[in-house]
């Protein structure tokens, strides 16, 4: 039996390549007659750059910029010399995970940081930059990113407004003329899984606003800010983005992105399958084996398991996903190709005790997973 074992990470306990690894030794070391080869999965935010290099033989890049409040730091992007592409994680300079729970603020947080990998990747000399948008910390509907990169936002006395993501309502205008020409002869690839549009109870305030420190009384004053700098940046470029599917992707950069260049949007999943040679190996699978931390209804909205549940129905090959804790509308998944869920906790416990013996836990449920299929066979 040849086993494809392609998980997402359980965030906050194991990354996707050591899942991969431990449900790869749980297999083998269970299983007679079973091949397993492993694909580390990722949607777009955290683990994307290591799912691709992984594969790609690439190599991690180490550069110092500024974190989301604007503190230095070391943060590491993705580089593939021989294609001349760079894979960037929004949340590697501008994410969650860089920010305790007290710091949260949705007024100073910045995309600067981002803006400042892209700007090493392209003295690399990048042809094509692979921008993972999930995970950021920030609602500066990428204001930072694009002023890392050369692009001023004037307030209405016309003068330069330093990291105005958190006073989107003071933006009067954009000036793009210093913006890096290298940026037009780039081919940017954004992998995200959030289809949201900027703006209204779908947007990116409403829907992503709350974690990231945008708390209720604050939800219609900056949803008005994100509207007023929408209406500046259509009125200027003469494009109206705000309902483009993905606009609200990583508090708004997903609008901007679509404003100022000419990008090419892609499921993160679909573009980490493709990347990986998952998607062209898969014919070769009797079974796929993924996971993530918590699968749900909200699974099926761009997500590891669903993606390759899609993709394996394509070739009839069932899906087995091994989740950290299981939600409301986990059954819709199997209309998406996931055969069945497993959850790998054993019994109750807290999420903290889930955590802190996950890897045991899904080492367990795979071989407890491996032996039932066994036990089908006969």
């Amino acid at each position: 039996m040849n086993i494809f074992i392609a998980p997402d990470s359980f965030k906050g306990s194991i990354s996707s390549t050591d899942a991969a690894r431990i449900i790869e030794n749980a297999v083998t070391t269970s299983g007679r007659n079973v091949a397993a080869r492993t694909f580390p999965m990722a949607d777009g935010g955290e683990g994307t750059v290591d799912a691709i290099l992984l594969s790609t033989g690439g190599k991690r890049i180490v550069r110092e910029v500024h974190d989301p409040l604007g503190r230095l730091m070391k943060a590491a992007f993705g580089w593939i010399p021989e294609a001349k592409t760079a894979v960037i994680e929004t949340a590697a300079a501008s994410g969650l995970p860089l920010l305790t729970p007290f710091e949260l603020d949705p007024f100073a947080c910045s995309t600067y940081g981002t803006g400042e990998l892209i700007r090493e990747a392209l003295d690399l000399g990048a042809e094509t930059i692979i921008l993972g948008l999930g995970g950021s910390a920030t609602v500066d509907a990428g204001t930072g990113l694009f002023e890392a990169l050369g692009v001023q936002f004037t307030g209405r006395n016309e003068k330069p407004l330093r990291h105005p993501g958190g006073r989107l309502i003071e933006i009067a205008g954009i000036d793009t003329s210093g913006m890096d020409q290298r940026l037009r002869d780039v081919k940017v690839v954004v992998a995200s899984d959030v289809t949201n549009p900027l703006l209204g109870k779908n947007g990116a305030v409403h829907v992503f606003g709350p974690q990231k420190g945008v708390t209720p009384d604050l939800l219609e004053p900056m949803e008005q800010g994100m509207t007023h700098f929408a209406s500046v940046i259509t009125e200027q470029t003469g494009k109206d983005e705000t309902a483009t599917p993905g606009s609200g992707a990583a508090g708004g950069i997903g609008f901007l992105l679509h404003s100022l260049l000419d990008v090419v949007f892609r499921p993160g999943i679909d573009l980490v399958m493709e990347t990986s040679g998952f998607t062209n190996a898969l014919p070769e699978a009797d079974l796929v084996i993924t996971g993530e931390g918590r699968v749900d209804g909200q699974s099926l909205f761009g997500k590891v398991p669903a993606g390759i549940g899609r993709l394996a129905m394509k070739h009839s090959i069932p899906v087995a996903a091994l989740a950290g804790s299981i939600g409301e509308g986990t059954d819709a998944l199997a209309e998406h190709g996931v055969t069945v869920v497993h959850p790998i906790t054993k019994g109750p416990a807290t999420l903290e005790e889930a955590m802190a013996d996950a890897e045991a836990l899904l080492y367990e449920a795979a071989v407890r997973l491996i032996r039932t299929i066994q036990l089908m066979e006969k």
